[in-house]
C-alpha cells in the first residue's frame, strides 16, 4: 500500500467521522426543537401514574440541558445502542436490520437499471445530436424530471396493477402470505413496480448529463482528428469518447445515492413497500424519535458510500491518475 493510498484512507476516514458527527448533532437539535414529545409518543393514550411518568421523563432526558442530551445520545450511538423504537417497541437496531435488506435490494436494482438505461439513452442522444432520437430522449427526460416519483408510482399502479392486473398493487409479499412462506417469484413480482418507478425517476439526469458530455467530446480536436482518419460510428464512440464520458457519468450516478434514497421514501409509501423509506415516514408521523434519528444516520452513510465508491472508481476509469502517481515516483 503506497503513501497516496494511505493518505486517501486517512482523509476519507476523517471526513466520514466529521460527517456523521455533524449529521448526528444537527438532526438531534432539529428534532429537539420540534414539538415532538417522546414521553407522550411512547405512552400514546395509556394512563400512568405521576411516578411512572417521572421515570419516563428521566429516561428521555426531559428537562436536561441540550448539550447533556446530545452527549448521552452520542455515547449510546458509539456503543451501538440506538434506543428503542416507540412504534415497534423493540430496539431500533432490530427494526433497521429487518427493513434494511428490503430497501437495499430495491435501491440496488433501481440504481443499476437507471444507470444503464441513462447512459445508453445519453449516448444515443449525443451521437445523433439534433435528430429525432435526440429530441425524443430529451423530451422523455424533461417529462420525467418534472413528474414527481409518487405520481409516476400511482400511474404505474393504475396501468399495470389495476387495469392489466400484471403485478400486485403493493406490499413486499402478496396479501395473506408470510415473508417466510413467500416464493422468490412472489417477492420479485411485488418489487417490479417500485423498482421501475425509482428507475424511471433516476434515468433523466444521467441521460441528459451523458448526452451533453458526449456532444462536447465529439466536438473536441482529437475526435475531429480521429474522424479525419476515417473513424466513425460506434467504433469512434467506443475508442475515442467512451472513457471520457464514463467518468462524469459514474460520478453523477454514485452522487445520486441521496436522491435515490429520498425518492425511495415516497415510492415505498405509495406501494406500501416494507423498507426504510416507509419506516421513515411512519417514524416521522408517529413521533418515533430514536428510529427517525437512526434512519437519518443510515441515509448519511448511503451518501458517503456513494461518494467514496465514485472516488475509488476514478482510479480505474481515469488513466491520468495513474500517470500522475508514476510521475511522482
Amino acid at each position: 500500500m503506497n503513501k497516496k493510498m494511505l493518505e486517501f484512507i486517512r482523509n476519507k476516514a476523517i471526513h466520514f467521522i466529521l460527517l456523521m458527527l455533524a449529521v448526528a448533532i444537527f438532526s438531534f437539535i432539529l428534532l429537539e426543537m420540534s414539538p415532538i414529545d417522546p414521553v407522550n409518543a411512547y405512552l400514546k393514550e395509556a394512563s400512568v401514574t405521576a411516578a411512572q411518568r417521572a421515570m419516563l421523563e428521566q429516561y428521555w432526558g426531559v428537562g436536561q440541558p441540550l448539550t447533556t442530551k446530545i452527549f448521552n445520545w452520542l455515547s449510546m450511538v458509539l456503543t451501538g445502542n440506538l434506543g428503542v423504537s416507540l412504534i415497534y417497541r423493540v430496539p431500533v437496531v432490530e427494526v433497521i436490520g429487518q427493513k434494511f435488506m428490503a430497501s437495499l435490494v430495491l435501491l440496488a436494482v433501481s440504481w443499476i437499471i437507471s444507470g444503464i438505461i441513462g447512459i445508453v439513452l445519453g449516448i444515443l442522444a449525443g451521437k445523433n445530436k439534433d435528430s429525432w432520437i435526440d429530441r425524443a430522449v430529451k423530451t422523455y427526460c424533461y417529462i420525467l424530471q418534472s413528474a414527481p416519483s409518487f405520481w409516476i408510482g400511482m400511474l404505474l399502479i393504475i396501468i399495470f396493477a389495476v387495469q392489466l392486473g400484471w403485478f400486485p398493487v403493493g406490499l413486499g409479499v402478496p396479501i395473506s402470505t408470510l415473508n417466510s412462506n413467500a416464493t422468490i417469484w412472489q417477492w420479485l413480482s411485488c418489487m417490479v413496480l417500485p423498482a421501475l418507478t425509482l428507475s424511471l425517476v433516476g434515468v433523466a439526469p444521467i441521460a441528459l448529463y451523458t448526452r451533453n458530455e458526449l456532444v462536447d467530446v465529439l466536438s473536441s480536436d482529437y475526435v475531429l482528428f480521429a474522424k479525419a482518419r476515417g473513424e466513425k460510428g460506434w467504433n469512434l464512440i467506443e475508442r475515442q469518447t467512451l472513457r471520457n464520458i464514463l467518468l462524469p457519468a459514474i460520478t453523477l450516478q454514485f452522487l445520486s445515492f441521496s436522491e435515490l434514497f429520498g425518492g425511495a421514501v415516497l415510492v415505498e409509501q405509495v406501494f406500501s413497500y416494507p423498507g426504510l423509506g416507509q419506516t421513515a415516514v411512519q417514524a416521522g408521523l408517529q413521533s418515533d424519535v430514536p428510529l427517525l434519528l437512526a434512519i437519518v444516520l443510515i441515509s448519511a452513510v448511503f451518501v458517503f458510500a456513494g461518494n467514496l465508491i465514485a472516488d475509488i472508481l476514478y482510479y480505474f476509469v481515469d488513466p491520468r491518475i495513474k500517470e500522475n502517481e508514476q510521475i511522482d515516483k
